[in-house]
């Protein structure tokens, strides 16, 4: 890989991991949303800096990610929110600090023993497995899960699922070869397909109970 386009692409590594603090931190579900959409192009742009030469695969690969993952749903979260009138995550069943140090340690663990994993050879260019793909992918999946665990509001969680599938996008990104366009735009239909869900949750859990916690589920009975 060209000297150039590895740098270009730690960057990009770089903010991706700096914006799921952000993220982890945001009270406020339209900055939160932003945030997520921001994080969507960035690691839109990467397919381009791992590919040697562009094809039409890759083309359309980033393009698609681009606009679904940094257009497309945050608007659609952004008439969600607009609907059920709540602008903040008030209690989260994991506080914003306590929520920031587990990501941090999580990140630095990350860092730390991402080149021990046992990653084939065949499926991972040599040039790749030094730089940052590999602990920005573990650490971004993980904070998306601890979003999606520790956030009441089902909004929330729905941010916290799209930080997690950006993960593992970006683990994606090392089977140059072994992962067809078929399979990475299948993952974009799978996330489709839950963020379409949690808008039907969120609209009939605003309507029933004039709020998106979903803790009230548990009073739905049969």
């Amino acid at each position: 890989m060209d000297h150039a386009f590895h740098e270009s692409l730690d960057l990009l590594l770089v903010v991706s991991m700096l914006l799921n603090f952000f993220v982890l931190v945001a009270s406020n579900l339209r900055t939160a949303i932003y945030l997520v959409g921001i994080q969507g192009m960035v690691i839109g742009i990467m397919p381009l800096l791992v590919h040697q030469g562009l094809d039409a695969r890759v083309v359309l690969l980033s393009l698609g990610t681009v606009v679904i993952k940094g257009v497309f749903f945050p608007r659609m979260l952004i008439f969600a929110l607009r609907e059920i009138g709540f602008q903040r995550e008030l209690s989260p069943l994991l506080g914003y600090i306590p929520a920031l140090m587990f990501g941090a340690a999580g990140t630095g663990l990350a860092l730390a023993f991402s080149s021990t994993l046992p990653l084939l050879k065949e499926h991972v260019r040599p040039d790749q497995v030094g730089h940052l793909i590999v602990p920005a992918a573990l650490s971004t999946a993980l904070i998306g899960y601890v979003i999606l665990c520790t956030r009441r509001r089902a909004i929330t969680q729905t941010l916290g699922y799209l930080v997690l599938e950006n993960g593992i996008f970006i683990f994606g990104l090392l089977l140059v070869e072994a992962m067809p366009l078929l399979i990475e735009l299948g993952v974009l239909l799978d996330l489709f397909v839950a963020v379409f869900v949690m808008g039907i949750t969120i609209q009939h859990l605003t309507r029933g109970f004039e709020s998106d916690s979903t803790q009230l589920l548990s009073a739905l009975k049969e």
